[in-house]
């Protein structure tokens, strides 16, 4: 089951960006592969509400997302955000990180075959990544319903460069999260800023930015599966 995209965004007051097209394109690849793969376990009458104006809400927000500027979606699964960011905001360019090789694959199909010459694809753990070249490169790093905020914040800040931000897709458990997340801010040189409510029908869902403050400590991210095994 395939719907016109953008009529569905703009139904919840998001735009599909300057190439609907693609956006539709990306749309109905997803439904294709997924029935072969498991790439989401949203239906896609849903996807459009749950997976792309979830994603692109935040992009009217538009201090975050300065012209040109660089973001690493990381645990990217099927590209949401930065995938549909990337379409939505040709000028950005955006980094598609996956563990998983098969999602890589998906992602890498999508960024051909829609000519997305601002998308690059890196099959890693968020863990191993941030020890190299990629650190501290990025204005932006986001996820979306990768991991508990004290968590995500170990894998996403190695990332940003000193005044840039992370950006992380919530639930309404958020504010629970951030009771427990001192200790990994102090330890990550990160601090909290703003919380965007993105306002969606039916969805209790924001995105809370944590702003880098100085250069995160080399000894972090710790080796792969230590952030989520023993939290900061």
């Amino acid at each position: 089951m395939s719907l016109d995209l953008a009529a569905e965004l703009a139904a919840c007051g998001v735009s599909a960006g300057p190439y609907p097209e693609k956006m539709q394109a990306y749309y109905e690849l997803l439904i294709e592969w997924n029935r072969r793969m498991d790439l989401t376990n949203v239906p896609p009458e849903e996807m459009p509400l749950k997976h792309f104006a979830d994603s692109l809400r935040p992009l009217s927000h538009e201090v975050w997302f300065p012209k040109g500027c660089r973001l690493i979606d990381v645990g990217t699964g099927a590209g949401f955000p930065g995938l549909a960011l990337a379409i939505a905001r040709p000028d950005m360019e955006v980094a598609l990180l996956d563990s998983l090789r098969k999602r890589c694959d998906f992602l890498e199909t999508v960024s051909a075959g829609l000519e997305l010459r601002n998308v690059s694809v890196l099959h890693a753990r968020a863990e191993d990544a941030a020890r190299g070249p990629l650190r501290a490169s990025f204005d932006l790093a986001a996820a979306r319903a990768v991991a508990p905020m004290r968590v995500l914040l170990e894998y996403l800040l190695p990332f940003v460069r000193v005044g840039g931000s992370a950006l992380c897709w919530k639930g309404p458990g958020l504010q629970d999260e951030l009771k427990e997340v001192k200790g990994a801010l102090f330890l990550l040189k990160g601090r909290l800023g703003e919380r965007y409510f993105l306002g969606l029908p039916g969805m209790d869902h924001s995105v809370q930015a944590v702003m880098k403050t100085a250069p995160t400590p080399a000894v972090y991210p710790r080796q792969a599966g230590m952030p989520k095994k023993k939290p900061l």
